[in-house]
């Protein structure tokens, strides 16, 4: 991998996004990396319930893969991200991927970032 210095003329290269809200969330780094993959995924592949309401089949094997971790590590911080109500998983039966609903946390109204 090669790298460059940035300068006010960069491009940026391809990114996923992490709302400042998340970073004050009660979760590690592994989950918050995993919830911007999670919704870069959802912005970009996203497929809409009936609702209109965004949401994403992620395989623990592929999720696995993309993050470069165990796949017990990403089944706990799926867990992680559910308990902390950044994501929210539909169980659809045995042998059909769950729904993952990607939730954007909301700013809180202190004036702060």
């Amino acid at each position: 991998m090669k790298f460059e210095f940035m300068t006010a003329v960069t491009p940026l290269p391809p990114s996923m996004p992490l709302p400042k809200a998340a970073l004050r969330i009660p979760a590690n780094s592994t989950a918050k990396v995993m919830y911007a993959r999670m919704l870069d995924a959802a912005l970009t592949n996203g497929i809409s319930d009936v609702n209109g309401i965004l949401f994403v089949h992620f395989p623990i094997k592929e999720l696995s893969a993309s993050l470069s971790r165990s796949q017990q590590t990403c089944k706990r911080v799926l867990n992680e991200l559910e308990e902390t109500g950044l994501i929210v998983r539909v169980r659809q039966g045995i042998g059909k991927p769950n729904k993952i609903y990607v939730r954007i946390p909301k700013m809180e109204e202190t004036g702060h970032e």
